[in-house]
This record gives C-alpha cells, sequence and structure tokens, in this order.
C-alpha cells in the first residue's frame, strides 16, 4: 500500500501511521525524521537544508522533494509506505505524482483524519506544553486547514476520512476497515 496520511495537529497521525506501519508491514516516511535523519548522518541533501534551518529559513520545497525521491528509492519503500507531512502543497503532490511514476507505482489512497476542533484543542492543552496556548492551537489548525484544503481538493478521487475523535484502537480499526484489511 502506498498511502499519505493527513490530519491537523492533535488528530493522532503520528500514532496511527505508527501503528499502520506495523500492521501493513510499510515504512512510516515522516518528512520531519527524513530532515532529522539527513542532517545527523551528514548528508549533501541534509547539510543543504541544515544551512536554511540555522539561518532560520524554510527549506525550499525542492530539498524536501529530493528527500522524499531518495526514501521512496529505498528497498524497504519498494513494497508501499505511509508518508506524513508530505505533500503540503499542490506543488509538492504534483512533484509526488511524478517521483511515483519515475518509479513505476501509483498512489492507493489518501487518509484524512477528521477531527472536532474544540475537543482537539482541549486533548492539546491537557498536555501542559508550554508552546501549547488555546491561541497558537487554533493558529496551527487555521494554518492546517489554509495549507490542506488545496491538497484535499487535489485529491478529492482518493480520499479515504476516517473519524479521528475514538479510541486508537477503534480509529485504528477503522482505517484497516476502510483499507480492506
Amino acid at each position: 500500500m502506498r498511502l499519505i496520511i493527513v490530519g491537523p495537529p492533535g488528530a493522532g497521525k503520528g500514532t496511527q501511521a505508527e501503528l499502520l506501519s506495523e500492521t501493513l508491514g510499510i515504512p512510516h516516511i515522516s518528512t520531519g525524521d527524513l530532515f532529522r535523519a539527513n542532517i545527523s548522518q551528514g548528508t549533501p541533501i541534509g547539510l543543504e537544508a541544515k544551512k536554511y534551518l540555522d539561518a532560520g529559513d524554510l527549506v525550499p520545497p525542492e530539498i524536501t522533494i529530493n528527500m522524499v525521491r531518495e526514501r521512496l528509492g529505498e528497498p524497504d519503500a519498494a513494497k508501499g509506505f505511509l508518508l506524513d507531512g508530505f505533500p503540503r502543497s499542490v506543488e509538492q503532490a504534483e512533484a509526488l505524482t511524478g517521483i511515483l511514476a519515475d518509479l513505476g507505482v501509483g498512489l492507493d489512497g489518501v487518509l484524512s483524519i477528521v477531527v472536532d476542533e474544540d475537543a482537539v484543542v482541549g486533548r492539546m492543552l491537557a498536555r501542559g506544553r508550554a508552546d501549547d496556548t488555546e491561541d497558537v492551537i487554533r493558529n496551527r489548525m487555521r494554518v492546517y486547514t489554509a495549507e490542506t484544503s488545496p491538497l484535499l481538493d487535489h485529491y478529492a478521487d482518493r480520499i479515504i476520512e476516517v473519524d479521528g475523535m475514538g479510541e486508537v484502537a477503534a480509529v485504528q480499526q477503522q482505517i484497516l476497515g476502510k483499507l480492506g484489511r
């Protein structure tokens, strides 16, 4: 299976992605993890990304795209993958289409974890992190919605909507059911 997982901050997509990765036997590929791995290993692309991050700038999309291209070409991703944090824009989605075409594979679906914003804000506030104020959380939700809406429209025919408001195991069962597993 070749999947993308999307959902707002606090929706539990990282948790669901890890469980799904384990159950399906495919790698969970998070762009955050890719950046950290490439930087810590001192790869050429990691060093390039580090220059931007150290300057407090956003890493240009082509660097992220190249990291994803390299990662999807690794042997463990040949039988499938679960992308988390990529693509973040229609431009990146189109780049992913090209990467997959080069690999001779297609995308099976886009898991969209849908949650109630007020409930997620409460959940995130309960974590007690210093940077998790209600204003900050709600702003992150607005940014997510603005960034992701065009992406969801782009993938409209591949969206697999999941209610993320249940217990972790119930959400996982719902995902597996919708994937026919």
